[in-house]
């Protein structure tokens, strides 16, 4: 299993400081996974809806208040610059 969130803080726009178990941090953007997606994404498209972001203690990801979350292990790789391609996820 790769390293959870375990804390967020806002930024500015779209971008997050996440800070995770193994004790790395990593700004992200999540301009290009809200903007013009529509759907349950369009809440989050008001900034100050946005800097609502919390951390799920459960499973070490981010949620929103109308249940939005993102794939912990997506997150992971896409703040590191990583690929998911070249993670053994040993499951």
């Amino acid at each position: 299993m790769l390293p959870r969130i375990i804390n967020v803080h806002h930024v500015k726009k779209y971008q997050l400081l996440l800070t995770f178990t193994n004790g790395e941090t990593a700004k992200i953007d999540l301009t290009n996974k809200i903007i013009g997606r529509g759907g349950i994404f369009k809440d989050l498209e008001d900034i100050n809806y946005f800097k609502l972001v919390k951390v799920d203690p459960e499973f070490g990801t981010l949620v929103w208040p109308n249940d939005v979350d993102f794939c912990p292990d997506v997150l992971y790789c896409e703040a590191m610059g990583k690929s998911l391609s070249h993670i053994n996820l040993n499951f």
